[in-house]
């Protein structure tokens, strides 16, 4: 029987870590009791303040699927990466992937991606291609955003994808142990390196139509993070260079690009 790793970051999800521990939970617990697949959930606590931690050691007793490791450092991007290496030491795991907190993507949904994985080497949920479908629908600026993004992320780094920032994806194993130590960016352009590292490798990746939940509570505000984020892809494309090396500007304006990042 096939085993599947769920890396779950969290940060302070005090609020919603219980709902989505207890679908998951649940689902994937039954999946395995019908040997359909074999699971482990890692939920990766990073930075958290709240009672998220005495949530999921709760969970934890309930489902015995359920597993946590926490960190004082914070970024969803560092969470899962963390997260990556972990599931890695168990080499049962054949396939590996990460979704948000919020249960924006239902069990039933990321099983969908686990399904459909097929000859690819990895999997993402989309929000923008024809079958997806977002309840409720986005306001005007968050698919603003959204768009101007994911524009600029085509034009950089030439993806073909429509949507990058969807927090549902699955890879092989062997897709992630080939890119997960190679991976620096902690926050905001993670997803985009994870996507471009595993491209540039030579892997094969399906996007794949999504049911997402938007959730009013979201804890971006991407009228904020959408210039942090835009100057996050920025640095890895320039980063990314080749002639990276010979330009000394790169390397200012990258360290000019995390300062504008990091500060609060």
């Amino acid at each position: 029987m096939e085993k599947l790793a769920i890396i779950i970051p969290a940060y302070n999800e005090e609020k919603r870590i219980a709902g989505t521990l207890e679908e998951y939970g649940r689902f994937f617990t039954n999946l395995k009791k019908t040997k359909k697949i074999d699971s482990e959930i890692i939920i990766v606590i990073n930075n958290t303040q709240d009672k998220t931690e005495e949530i999921v050691k709760g969970y934890k007793k309930k489902y015995g699927i359920v597993r946590y490791l926490n960190f004082k450092q914070g970024g969803k991007g560092f969470a899962i990466i963390e997260g990556f290496k972990e599931a890695l030491k168990d080499k049962k795991n054949s396939l590996i992937g990460f979704v948000d907190a919020d249960m924006a993507t239902s069990p039933e949904s990321f099983y969908d991606l686990v399904k459909n994985i097929n000859g690819f080497d990895g999997i993402m949920g989309s929000r923008s291609i024809q079958g997806a479908k977002i309840n409720p629908k986005r306001t005007w600026k968050r698919a603003f955003v959204s768009r101007i993004f994911n524009f600029l992320i085509k034009v950089l780094f030439l993806m073909p994808f429509s949507d990058t920032q969807c927090g549902a994806k699955v890879f092989k194993r062997k897709t992630l142990e080939n890119v997960t130590y190679n991976l620096g960016m902690s926050q905001w352009a993670f997803d985009v390196e994870l996507l471009y590292l595993i491209m540039k490798a030579g892997f094969k990746i399906r996007e794949y139509p999504t049911v997402w939940a938007d959730k009013e509570y979201s804890k971006i505000n991407f009228m904020k993070a959408g210039p942090r984020m835009a100057l996050s892809v920025i640095r890895l494309r320039l980063i990314n260079s080749p002639l990276a090396p010979l330009l000394k500007p790169v390397k200012i304006i990258a360290k000019f690009g995390d300062w504008l990042i990091n500060k609060k």
